[in-house]
């Protein structure tokens, strides 16, 4: 099974590709989609949309894991992100792909074995758990592996399976 883990953001999107066969992880490539500030919000939106159809069509991934929004501070920063994610749960949609979505809890536990881990244990996690010789950057590549491991871990594998999904 071939996963898309994406952590939105409007300035930034990290993305991560992972292969998840016989319980053994393999990344593929990871990396951030980054949209300038001068650029109109609806293009940036768009330029996010663009690259994960991309992402999409050349890696075709069996599914897409994107996280959910926590911010407690920042409702401005809050509401453009929701709008990226928004584009990222539509991306993967209209590519007929399953999206599954995760907390920030449920990566940090699926990853790091503790819903409470600091940022820094659960790209240690990701580091050792995909066998790389050092933490992705920038921070927001690792993000998105962590989405795609705790699919990996953690997710709806039944409905991958009914539909002939890896054997």
């Amino acid at each position: 099974m071939i996963i898309l883990g994406i952590d939105p953001g409007y300035a930034i999107t990290g993305y991560g590709v992972i292969e998840y066969v016989d319980r053994r992880l393999k990344p593929l490539v990871c990396g951030v989609l980054r949209t300038p500030s001068d650029l109109p919000f609806p293009e940036r939106l768009l330029a996010i949309s663009e690259g994960l159809n991309h992402l999409i069509a050349t890696y075709k991934p069996h599914c897409v894991a994107v996280e959910e929004l926590f911010f407690a501070r920042n409702t401005t920063t809050a509401i453009g992100t929701a709008q990226a994610r928004g584009v990222a749960v539509l991306a993967g949609a209209s590519a007929g792909l399953p999206v599954f979505e995760y907390t920030p809890v449920q990566v940090k536990s699926a990853v790091a074995g503790y819903g409470k881990a600091q940022k820094r244990q659960v790209q240690e996690m990701v580091k050792r758990l995909l066998r790389l010789d050092a933490v992705p950057k920038p921070d927001d590549a690792a993000d998105a592996l962590a989405v795609a491991i705790c699919h990996a871990h953690t997710g709806n594998h039944k409905q991958f399976l009914a539909v002939g999904g890896y054997q």
